[in-house]
């Protein structure tokens, strides 16, 4: 029996990118499926090119209240097991959805799957095309830690398992498919790896939440990330190798927010110590000069010189 799957399709002010999204997903070679899309009030041409692809989809339009309204919305009208989410400035690859229901066959205890996915960079001259490569281990809340969980559209989402999790966030202003993807770890949800992808991500905009205020970004991640290692550690299942990846998480923020809120950086810095006094920072974040330099100094006299050596130089 071929499992049925919704493709659902949030929309909010998409009038470039809605038609190639849609038509994206009517392309999918898996015959068992559905398309429908919930405009959020959007002010530009969107719903008149959502309305001219007639009854191939299922749409409906109302005041624009936000994202995670939107997909808790598509959630109640789904009446697929599985489902595709996909915003509506991306768009997927013909054989997404069928490769994923195969590998569900294999794998019928999964209820998140997902996938390495490519973006599409946007800029005035051109795009590029970049693909994701996720880490190599089968613990997800490493992965959940290094924030390598990928974009909502990357995989399968078996609809009950988020119906048990309480649905989308409504008052989660970004970072929103993180906040869930925790949800559903702790509420025992599984999880797995596919290799078969299929979804693009278009990279387009400055205008997002995620990019205009770093800040708001920053102190949402660090409260999603606490939760779980709360959660980890009264089950005690906080790990010393789960607590590093924790903190090469956080230390990861702290370098970034040192570019706006030096104060802010070194309080994340501190909770790092408290939790693992000898943690030294890894990965491309923290070469090999910056940790030789993080080990005699600390950080935040790491970080001044990084100041430094950022600035230009004059001719």
């Amino acid at each position: 029996m071929n499992p049925p799957v919704s493709i659902l399709i949030p929309c909010f002010n998409a009038e470039r990118w809605i038609a190639q999204a849609i038509e994206s997903a009517l392309a999918q070679t898996w015959p068992e499926k559905e398309v429908i899309v919930v405009d959020d009030g959007s002010t530009d041409d969107s719903l008149n090119i959502i309305k001219r692809f007639g009854n191939r989809i299922r749409w409906e339009t109302g005041p624009n209240r936000g994202g995670n309204v939107a997909r808790n919305r598509l959630l109640q009208l789904a009446r697929g097991e599985w489902l595709q989410y996909l915003d509506a400035d991306d768009y997927l690859l013909p054989g997404k959805i069928t490769g994923q229901v195969q590998f569900l066959r294999e794998h019928p205890d999964v209820d998140i799957q997902f996938s390495e996915f490519m973006i599409e960079h946007w800029s005035a001259t051109g795009s590029s095309i970049e693909i994701t490569r996720l880490a190599a281990t089968n613990d997800i809340w490493v992965l959940l830690a290094r924030w390598l969980l990928p974009g909502t559209g990357s995989g399968l989402w078996r609809r009950q398992a988020i119906l048990d999790a309480g649905g989308w966030n409504e008052q989660q202003p970004c970072c929103q498919e993180h906040e869930l993807y925790l949800r559903l770890l702790m509420a025992g949800s599984r999880f797995r790896y596919c290799p078969d992808g299929g979804y693009v991500y278009r990279q387009w905009s400055d205008g997002t939440v995620c990019k205009r205020d770093k800040r708001e970004v920053h102190r949402r991640h660090l409260e999603i990330e606490r939760r779980a290692e709360d959660f980890l550690r009264e089950r005690n299942e906080l790990s010393p190798g789960r607590q590093r990846e924790f903190n090469q998480g956080y230390f990861e923020i702290a370098r970034q927010a040192w570019l706006y809120d030096q104060r802010f950086a070194v309080e994340i810095i501190k909770s790092i110590k408290r939790s693992q006094p000898d943690f030294v920072p890894a990965g491309k974040v923290a070469p090999y000069g910056y940790r030789l330099l993080w080990r005699l100094l600390g950080f935040r006299l790491t970080e001044t010189i990084a100041d430094w050596r950022r600035r230009p130089t004059a001719n």
